[in-house]
């Protein structure tokens, strides 16, 4: 009987997790399984976040929570310590290393040889009836269970602004940040994790850059505490859950812990996706509305030492908080003149280069291979359009909300049904409890192919 094979489109850390696991159930289970793990830019493991060279960008969670193995909380320590690296639990890793991790994992996974791994470089632009994935060169690729892995989508166009040589339309696109280094004013849109990243590169670049970062409320990510706090019970009521509540049940728990907000916050996390699908429709438009940016900025803190270099950056003058929206952009002598409601105030602002850090593009439908899908009827946006609407075991809804038996996803694309489901303790979590579905999915389809030929 031929091999049973399954197709990852993506090939960053949900990708690169979804194959480790699926990859080592197969050597457990002496069940042989062709995978082929597929990314446009060949960065495979690395992904956006860990293709990153600049080693001041660090992992925003602790090391001893970011093992690749569900089942080995202490591997990435270990592999570390093998490595020469002095690190401990608490450690926040370069992110560039973390991207080794990654790939040494996924290395080992492949091996022996009886369970390959084909690492392909190339663009998915549909999927065939028959669950081929169709490549921009011409190629199609074979499976019998194909795993979206996309990850996190570049930022959404922003109204105003124009094309422009210094306009930065995506940071994280390869090399985007490295012409920024001439001293020039930099606007940089956003102030959340990556406008953190940004501006650690930049100011490092030339001693003499300043950074203005512009949103809508200028809030910046909260900190991590040096040691982490123990998790505060949290009791929320039963159903039906309103916003309201949730809130009003998060202030009281802060109050009665005498102000520990991180404490409460490790509370609700284990629980975070559970509270997202109890939030009806209309609920949850109204988190994403009024609260997702206040949830955000303390629930994805930043290292202490991050924190400590941005404040830094803000007390020398070097990075300054704007609150407003941006109105439109001009051409100006080295650069773009920026007009911004500031407050109800118009200000001008001329900067030698503009960058979009808005995060990721809320709509699925701007991607042009899953907006491929969803006009072929093989997939739905979940009802809020975060990502694609799925199942419980990951498994993607057609257009009639019928499961696929060969079409799965997790990570970022599961936002819309998940919210909380973009970290890579999230993450690995689902790689490891879809790999036994892909197993079994796989071999189903291959033994009834091989029946029908």
């Amino acid at each position: 009987m031929r091999t049973p094979s399954v197709a990852v489109v993506g090939g960053g850390a949900s990708g690169a997790l979804t194959a480790i696991h699926l990859l080592r159930l197969a050597r457990t289970s002496w069940t042989p399984v062709a995978v082929t793990l597929l990314d446009q830019h060949g960065r495979h493991a690395l992904g956006q976040a860990y293709a990153t060279t600049d080693p001041h960008h660090l992992l925003n969670t602790r090391a001893d929570r970011m093992s690749a193995l569900h089942d080995e909380p202490d591997h990435l320590l270990t592999w570390a310590r093998i490595a020469g690296l002095d690190v401990n639990g608490s450690s926040y890793l370069p992110r560039t290393i973390y991207g080794r991790y990654l790939r040494d994992v996924l290395t080992v996974a492949e091996d022996p040889p009886n369970r390959p791994l084909h690492r392909v470089t190339a663009t998915a632009v549909a999927l065939d009836g028959d669950h081929a994935v169709r490549l921009a060169n011409g190629r199609r690729i074979d499976a019998d269970a194909v795993v979206l892995a996309l990850g996190n989508r570049s930022p959404a166009p922003v109204p105003g602004l124009i094309a422009h040589p210094r306009y930065v339309a995506d940071p994280w696109a390869g090399g985007a940040l490295t012409g920024i280094g001439d001293g020039a004013p930099v606007l940089v849109l956003g102030t959340g994790l990556t406008m953190v990243d940004v501006a650690l590169t930049v100011t490092r670049a030339h001693p003499g850059t300043v950074v203005y970062a512009l949103s809508r409320h200028a809030l910046l990510p909260r900190p991590h505490l040096p040691q982490p706090a123990s998790p505060v019970p949290v009791t929320v009521p039963d159903e039906p859950l309103r916003v309201a509540d949730l809130l009003a049940t998060t202030r009281r728990a802060v109050r009665e812990s005498g102000g520990d907000w991180h404490g409460v916050m490790e509370g609700l996390r284990p629980h975070a996706q559970a509270l997202w699908r109890r939030l009806g429709p209309g609920e949850r438009r109204l988190f994403l509305r009024r609260v997702a940016r206040y949830w955000e900025i303390h629930r994805h803190r930043i290292p202490p030492a991050s924190a400590a270099a941005i404040a830094d950056l803000r007390a020398r003058g070097r990075l300054r908080l704007l609150r407003g929206s941006l109105i439109e952009t001009k051409p100006a002598a080295g650069g773009l003149r920026v007009r911004a409601d500031l407050d109800g105030t118009m200000t001008d602002l001329d900067v030698g280069w503009l960058v979009n850090a808005t995060g990721p593009s809320a709509d699925v439908t701007t991607d042009p291979f899953l907006a491929s899908l969803i006009t072929a009827g093989m997939a739905r946006p979940d009802p809020l359009r975060l990502g694609l609407d799925a199942g419980p075991d990951g498994a993607v809804l057609d257009a009639a909300g019928r499961p696929s038996d060969r079409l799965f996803t997790l990570g970022p694309l599961l936002r819309g049904t998940l919210y909380e489901t973009t970290a890579v303790p999230e993450i690995r979590a689902q790689a490891a409890a879809l790999a036994p579905r892909l197993v079994e999915v796989a071999a189903s389809h291959a033994a009834r192919a091989q029946s029908v030929a």
